[in-house]
Formats: C-alpha cells, structure tokens, sequence
C-alpha cells in the first residue's frame, strides 16, 4: 500500500472529516544512469561548497533569496514553516463551482483522499454523494511541501480526489507568451470549415482512456531490447511537411474520404458494421445477396471469365497473401504500428504486437 503524502483535515461548513492524502498517478517515463561515453564509468552529482570545492552536508544547505547583485538573504527551515500558512494540516472547503467552470489549463496534479479512520467514513462519504449529485467541485487551500495550493476536490469513482490547481497568476497570457507568433484572429473559410467539422465528426470517438499508451516507452523498451541483442535499429521515419494553404481544401477532403472508406461508408468508426453494409449496399434488395445476384446477371450475359483464367487469377492472390503473411509476422511492433497508422486501425496504440499484426491483416 501506497505512503500518504499529507494527512489532515478536510472541512466544509462545520464539518470536518480526517482524510489521507495519496498520489493519484505515477510516471513511467524512461529512466536512465549517466555514463561517460566510451567508458563504464556512471556520473554522479554532489553538492559542492562553490568557492572551497568541499562536499556539503544536506544538514548544513539553507535556502537562500536572491536580491540582485550578489546580495542573498539566508533562510532557515523552521523560519520558513513559521510564516507558513495551514500548519494546522487544515483543508477547507470555502466555495463550490460547477466543474465546466475550471478550464482544464488551470489544473496541475492530481491526488486521492481517504477517510482517516473509522469515525470519518460517513462524513467522508456524504460529501462524496453530496458532491457527485449536486455536480459541484469545492474549492479549498492547504499546504504541502512548504507551499500553499489551491485545490479542487470531486468525487472520482468510490473516492474523493483532490486536484491541485493553478493561481490565475501562475497561467501565462497566450497573446502575451507566443510574442511573434500569434495564431491569426482572421476567421476561417466557410468551406474549408465545413470539411474540417465533417472530418472532425467521422474522427469522434468514445473516451476509452486504456486504448492510449506511451508508443514512445515502448519504442525506447525495442531500442533496449535490440541493442541488448545485437540487431538493427530501425529509426523513426521523418515527420511529414506541413500542409500548404493552397492543398489544405484537398488534404481535408483526402481525409474525410479515407476516413469514410475505412469505417465502411459510415463516415464514423465504431458506428455500427451493420448499418455500415446497409448504407454501402443500398439495403435489403441490392446489397449482400442482390449484390452477388447482378453479378452473376453480368456473368450470364456473356461477360463470364474463362476457367483457366480464374485459376491462375486466384493463384495470384494466394501468393501475394502469403507473401504479405510472411512480410507481417517478421515486422516489429514499431514497423507494425506505423502501418496501421497509414490504415487507420482504431484502437491501434493500445493492442500488443501479435493484435497489431492481425489487425493489419485485416485492414489491408
């Protein structure tokens, strides 16, 4: 079980409930050790007295505000937890907003809460309920670390979760921040905004968080992993060039095509392969069956192939099938996620190796 990294207690109105503060996330971002390049030496970091060029005991480092110049004012550590706001360990609830109201820049780091002990679970519990079917966030400030935060806290599945959050200092002024680099104010051609919406539309998906992962740890794991065995590394391929204003119409319109093509005509993915038939097809009388009936229309009408001529045709395909078979089950996971990124396979960032390569079996 996780350490908690703040303990205290949460109030609203007159009601106060014990909680337990974890850390809702982790980061599984690459980690490495420094070496010298050439040599098996790792690199280390110490803390260094600048002028002597002694090790420095941590015990013995204070902080240390810098008034320009070569002017300094020392801190201690207890001189900075006693101008410390909350050293009570309080977190109150002074307000309640509609959550939509918080844009999701304003947001930093997210927590869970848990009820410190037996006679806090019902308090716990009914703010939880309360907040959930008011559709409320309430806002709140405690100190962590040294620093005081401003919190958002919302119910999350079973739990409470507290979100630390932005002060509206601490969020830069795009205009200000992009200096010469503005996005245009001009508004967007009528027509071109059109397909963009179409495009947007047929690209709409349900939020499925677990399809989406790190494709760029997992390339980093093949890097290791090749390198450990001795073979090739493959390099990631180029990105492409940006679109001109004059092809921007016809790459849109590319988009929506391919985009339609590959969710069977629907013009959205997941939206049902039945309905998808029905609308190729052109329902019950002229897809499916009456397809293959005017077919085999044509065909009696003296337009049939000769025998010969459908065996060796059917040949062909067999062998241009087990080609691609044997092209597909000796690609890597990374050469496997890039073609099923130009085929568009939906889901494609959260499937193992072995449902990449049948997935693209599928969709080519």
């Amino acid at each position: 079980m996780a350490r908690p990294m703040w303990s205290g207690s949460l109030s609203f109105g007159l009601v106060n409930v014990g909680v337990r503060m974890y850390s809702a996330t982790e980061d599984h971002s690459p980690r490495f050790n420094q070496f010298q390049r050439g040599t098996s030496d790792r690199i280390r970091y110490r803390r260094v007295n600048e002028r002597t060029g002694e090790d420095v005991e941590y015990d013995d480092i204070v902080r240390g505000a810098h008034l320009g110049g070569d002017e300094y004012v020392l801190l201690e550590q207890d001189e900075l937890d006693a101008v410390a706001p909350g050293r009570s360990r309080s977190l109150e609830i002074t307000d309640f907003v509609p959550g939509p109201d918080i844009d999701p820049i304003m947001y930093e780091s997210t927590y869970y809460l848990a009820p410190r002990g037996e006679e806090s679970t019902t308090a716990y519990a009914l703010l939880r309920d309360a907040l959930r079917a008011s559709d409320r966030v309430g806002i709140a400030t405690f100190v962590l670390r040294g620093k005081e935060h401003l919190a958002a806290v919302r119910p999350y599945r079973n739990v409470l979760a507290l979100s630390t959050v932005h002060f509206a200092d601490e969020v830069r002024d795009p205009d200000a921040t992009l200096g010469d680099e503005p996005p245009p104010r001009t508004r967007s051609d009528d027509k071109q905004l059109k397909v963009a919406e179409q495009l947007i539309e047929s690209m709409t998906e349900r939020w499925q968080p677990e399809q989406y992962h790190d494709s760029y740890r997992e390339r980093v794991d093949e890097l290791i992993e090749a390198k450990r065995a001795g073979r090739e590394v493959v390099e990631e391929a180029a990105p492409p060039e940006d679109t001109k204003v004059t092809d921007l119409m016809s790459a849109l319109r590319d988009s929506v095509r391919a985009r339609s093509s590959s969710s069977g005509g629907t013009g959205r993915r997941g939206s049902g392969s039945a309905d998808g038939r029905r609308r190729s097809g052109g329902g019950r009388g002229s897809g499916g069956a009456g397809g293959r009936r005017r077919s085999g229309g044509e065909r009696g009408s003296g337009e049939r192939r000769p025998a010969a001529a459908r065996k060796a045709g059917g040949g062909r395909a067999k062998r241009t099938k087990a080609d691609g078979g044997a092209k597909l089950a000796d690609a890597s996971k990374s050469e496997l996620m890039d073609l099923a990124r130009k085929l568009d396979v939906s889901g494609r960032s959260g499937m193992t190796r072995d449902q990449l390569e049948r997935a693209v079996r599928r969709a080519s």
